[in-house]
């Protein structure tokens, strides 16, 4: 989409090109294929939500590309990140006009905005939240090359109180049920989230199973309970809560994890690593 198109209006521009993703264009359209050919030959499902990494390409890319490529993509994504920046609101809607990537502008949804802070009061349009973080940033180029034209809502989350989860939950179960109602328009809903941290392999697998037996199971309190009565460093579990909380609105019935890694595999050290998942919910 051409700059001028947001003349006037505010473009986030690209806080990790060239860090966590390839800088170039070309060069960042090649990493996107490569990663996404592995689900090339599946049939694609729909899905009402999904869960994916926001590491380095290099470390998780893989695991992203093949749950993005996996799901049929409606024009419309919701993507709800953790705050590593603790910038903003605790419950921070990033504002009208694009983002921009080295594959050029992602317009935000500024009609899903609108009925998004109408549905959920402690839901704040604030800038500072996003302006920094990496983790919506780089879905992003996955979503411009396999659904061109998407428009998204961005939501960077810093609270973890249950009841503020739950309700923006059931407020993006509204906004969606409605999307699909009124315009014909379905919404998917994005968590974006690594699981452990800087710990052994064997020890993130063991935490992660029980953070993600939650997740497949559709239980948002169960998934609360567990990672914060179990220290697990899942650092988008929040943003999980309230999705979970949404897809059981929507009628989802089971979650499925397509994959599972680490970054040893990258690296080669299983000694202290982050973990990382992806996650199709129908």
């Amino acid at each position: 989409m051409a700059r001028e198109a947001y003349m006037g209006m505010d473009v986030r521009k690209a806080a990790v090109a060239g860090r966590f993703y390839p800088g170039k264009a070309g060069d960042l359209r090649k990493a996107v294929e490569s990663f996404t050919r592995k689900a090339a030959g599946r049939a694609q499902v729909d899905a009402k939500a999904v869960l994916v990494p926001h590491a380095g390409y290099v470390y998780s890319g893989a695991a992203a590309g093949e749950v993005f490529a996996s799901v049929r993509l409606p024009q419309r994504i919701a993507i709800l990140c953790p705050n590593h920046t603790g910038d903003g609101a605790p419950l921070a809607l990033a504002p009208a006009g694009a983002w921009e990537t080295p594959l050029g502008l992602a317009e935000v949804d500024a009609e899903m905005n609108a009925a998004l802070l109408k549905e959920c009061p402690h839901l704040k349009e604030d800038a500072a939240a996003h302006r920094r973080d990496h983790a919506i940033e780089v879905q992003l180029p996955f979503l411009q090359v396999l659904r061109p034209g998407f428009r998204f809502s961005a939501i960077c989350v810093r609270s973890v109180d249950y009841g503020a989860l739950e309700a923006l939950g059931h407020a993006l179960a509204r906004v969606a049920a409605a999307s699909r109602a009124k315009a014909g328009v379905d919404v998917l809903p994005v968590i974006s989230s690594d699981m452990t941290h800087y710990v052994t392999a064997g020890v993130a697998e063991r935490q992660d199973r029980m953070a993600l037996a939650h997740v497949e199971a559709l239980d948002p309190r169960g998934l609360y309970r567990t990672v914060v009565g179990n220290d697990i460093t899942m650092c988008g579990f929040a943003p999980a809560v309230a999705v979970l909380v949404a897809c059981r609105d929507l009628g989802a019935t089971k979650g499925e994890t397509v994959c599972y890694t680490n970054s040893g595999a990258a690296s080669g050290d299983f000694s202290d690593v982050v973990a990382y998942a992806g996650v199709v919910i129908r």
